[in-house]
């Protein structure tokens, strides 16, 4: 039976190169987590796997998307179970950021089939939040209860697949969790020490040629190109814009993404499953490694 090894933990703890080096240990390979490395040319500004490091090891479920597409948590899904089924190497890795990716596969998280409607949505939209929410707790007030009333997203997806399929989303969810056993290893460090790491991985970006690779972008699909106003890029959309320097681009994306790894690791701590280690312990992978051994 296929065994699961997952790595995930906030943004720059690491979790890139101990899947790579564990995935040496156990002739193995990684299963991406990572709702922004699905889209292809996106790859500086996402810390995507290296050329050298696909080389190492395989690597799946980067590259598969065009950047004027959207890649659903379903299609994700669909796709990483197929893979995850297929493959015959044991164990596979899955490795990210991305909780909801993580949970629609560990837990076999049950989503509606829905595409986004982007004329649906903004019908809805202009009728405000308030009275969004009023309606979806007429409809589907199981959902409403797990909302929250200021909750525009959740709102909006809720009130979207009722009006395409006719049913409640509450009833369309629920989990499906997979029968293969699952190992969850999470990386986290003192918050000062994971300042450093963004500081340092955003230092790194830029010196590999972020920039470029932001201008190129807005060149090829538009600077309103949805997946440019997002972490890394829309700061340096704006210093390419002129609106703010370079050196205030990275302060901003130092910024931002330290914001956005608290929220992870607010997200990662909520499930009592996660193992967790120090990503700054010089024997990481020895120690890891020991688990995996405890695993099979």
């Amino acid at each position: 039976m296929t065994k699961l090894i997952v790595i995930c933990g906030a943004t720059a703890t690491g979790k890139s190169g101990l899947a790579v080096n564990l995935s040496k240990c156990w002739d193995s390979v990684i299963l991406s987590a990572d709702s922004r490395q699905v889209y292809r040319e996106f790859d500086i500004g996402t810390a995507k796997p290296t050329l050298t490091e696909q080389k190492l090891v395989p690597h799946y479920l980067i590259d598969i998307c065009e950047p004027t597409n959207t890649m659903t948590v379903a299609d994700y899904q669909e796709q990483a179970q197929s893979l995850i089924a297929a493959l015959p190497a044991d164990p596979l890795l899955l490795v990210g950021g991305t909780g909801l990716y993580i949970r629609s596969i560990v837990q076999g998280m049950k989503i509606p089939k829905v595409a986004p409607d982007k004329k649906l949505r903004s019908q809805l939209e202009s009728l405000g939040q308030s009275t969004l929410y009023g309606i979806l707790q007429q409809v589907d007030a199981i959902a409403a209860q797990k909302i929250h009333p200021h909750d525009l997203v959740r709102t909006l997806r809720a009130l979207e697949v009722f009006y395409i399929t006719g049913k409640p989303i509450s009833e369309q969810q629920g989990e499906n969790p997979p029968h293969y056993p699952i190992l969850q290893i999470g990386l986290d460090c003192e918050l000062d020490k994971l300042e450093r790491r963004i500081y340092k991985r955003t230092e790194q970006m830029i010196a590999d040629g972020l920039v470029a690779e932001v201008e190129y972008l807005c060149q090829k699909y538009g600077a309103d190109l949805p997946l440019l106003n997002t972490l890394g890029y829309q700061e340096i959309k704006q210093y390419l814009a002129g609106e703010i320097s370079l050196d205030e681009a990275k302060k901003l994306t130092v910024l931002h993404t330290r914001q956005f790894a608290k929220r992870q690791r607010t997200w990662f701590r909520a499930y009592p499953q996660i193992e967790w280690f120090d990503a700054d312990d010089p024997d990481l992978l020895e120690k890891v490694n020991r688990r995996v051994e405890e695993f099979f």
